[in-house]
Order: structure tokens, then sequence, then C-alpha cells
């Protein structure tokens, strides 16, 4: 072969390349996985800020172990005293929707959470009960819209559609485009679109810090509703790899215990 012809191949290959490394589902999975535990136990506190500046702080602990295809992940709340001993249960599946209960002290019995409440308020913040698990990536049409600079971090921005009503009303929006850092992988905005396709959150990631297991891990998350003026921040006050909780402390019978 000749060398002008080497060269064109050459050439050839490796803008095939590039193309490859642009599809934005395999960016969104590539995000996603730069920041997935197989196991792990913190503190947080959630702060909920009304759109008058009026404050509520609850602090929160969780812990997520993997057993198998499932990542389990477990959220207690430790204060104030009226939401005490609430209660989170998340089964997270890679191939179809997630389990969800929760345990109210009050009733002394769990509930299932079910779809249609998936993408309803967290505890009463601007977050969702579906934004506490991982979703699943098959869900959603991705859409690589270009990319624009974030704090000084060159981003892809990607837009991703529910495929279906199903999974727009278990989510809570029409559509996402995240803000995605070309070198880490790392997640830094999101923003989520209304049924009448009105800007109606928009999610800031940061203060990121990267683990022993090289991962990296978000100490500072909020979401500001648009629409209302309501903010809501999540801040990790300790955070640990691994757990020695076994399967058992992921189950609806250890909640009601």
């Amino acid at each position: 072969m000749k060398r002008r012809d080497c060269l064109i191949v050459a050439l050839a290959m490796l803008c095939g390349a590039g193309v490859q490394a642009q599809n934005p589902r395999e960016i969104s999975e590539k995000a996603a996985n730069a920041i997935e535990f197989e196991s792990m136990e913190m503190a947080s506190t959630l702060t909920i800020l009304d759109g008058k500046g009026n404050s509520r702080e609850r602090k929160v602990a969780v812990a997520t172990r993997k057993f198998g295809e499932a990542t389990k992940t477990l959220m207690r709340f430790l204060s104030p005293a009226e939401v005490q001993g609430t209660s989170i249960l998340i089964h997270d599946y890679e191939k179809k929707s997630d389990d969800m209960w929760v345990y109210l002290p009050s009733l002394r019995k769990s509930r299932r959470i079910v779809s249609s409440e998936k993408g309803k308020s967290f505890m009463g913040s601007e977050f969702t009960n579906a934004d506490m698990a991982k979703p699943n990536l098959d869900d959603f049409d991705y859409t690589l819209l270009g990319t624009e600079t974030i704090d000084g971090k060159e981003c892809w921005k990607i837009e991703a559609k529910p495929k279906n009503d199903n999974v727009v009303n278990e989510n809570g929006f029409s559509r996402r485009v995240s803000y995605i850092e070309k070198n880490t992988y790392l997640m830094v905005r999101s923003e989520f679109y209304n049924k009448a396709d009105k800007l109606n959150k928009v999610q800031i990631l940061s203060d990121y810090r990267k683990q022993p297991n090289g991962k990296y891990f978000t100490y500072s998350m909020s979401m500001e509703n648009k629409l209302s003026g309501r903010r809501s921040e999540m801040k990790v006050d300790q955070f640990q790899l691994g757990s020695k909780l076994d399967e058992g402390s992921f189950s609806t019978a250890s909640l009601e215990k």
C-alpha cells in the first residue's frame, strides 16, 4: 500500500474513533460509571429553602451495597423529630424499574412507592424520589446538542428524552439536558423540562472528590425550581467506602423491626 493510501486509512480510522467517542449514549454511560459505587455509607444534610428564604434542615444516614444485579440503598432520617425514623429503601436494577418503599414510624409499616409517585417530591424537597436512584439508561433516547463551557470546564451538552409516557411520569420530566465534563465524564449541571417543555428545575453538582477506588463522589448537590423559586441542597458531612450491612438490612422486614 502506498504511503498516501496508508495516511488516508489512518485518518479515516481516527475520524471513526472520534465519532464513536462522541456517541451521546456512551458518554452518558461513562458519566454514570464514573460515580458508581458497589458499597458506601454516608451522613448528609438536606436543606430545603422556600421562595421566601425560609429553610428547614434534615439529617440523613445513607448506606448502599450491591448484591448480584441489584444495588440496594437504605436512607434513614435522623432529625428533626418530625421525620426521625422515616426511612426510604431502594432496590436499583440495571434492566428493569426500581423498587422503592417508604417506612413511616407513625404507621409502623412500610409502603411501596408506586411508579406514578417516583417523579414526585422527595421528603418535601425539590429532589424527586426518582433522583435517589440511578436512572435506567435504556429508558431514554440521547442527542448530542454540542459543547458548552461551564465554570471553566468544557462539557458535552446531551439531551435525554424518555422513550414513552410511563418513563416521563416515573421521572417527572419530559426531557433532560446534561452537561458532562469532557476530561472526567462528571456531570456538572442538568436542566429538567416539564411536560409543557418549560425549564422547570436546574441541578448543580459540585465538590467532586476522587475516592481510593478511582471513582468520584459529589459532596454538594442542589436542585432549584425555576418556576417556584424553591431550592434544595444536599451536602455530605461524612463519607466512607464500603458497608458491613448484610442483605437482610436492605429489606422491608428490616425497616419494620
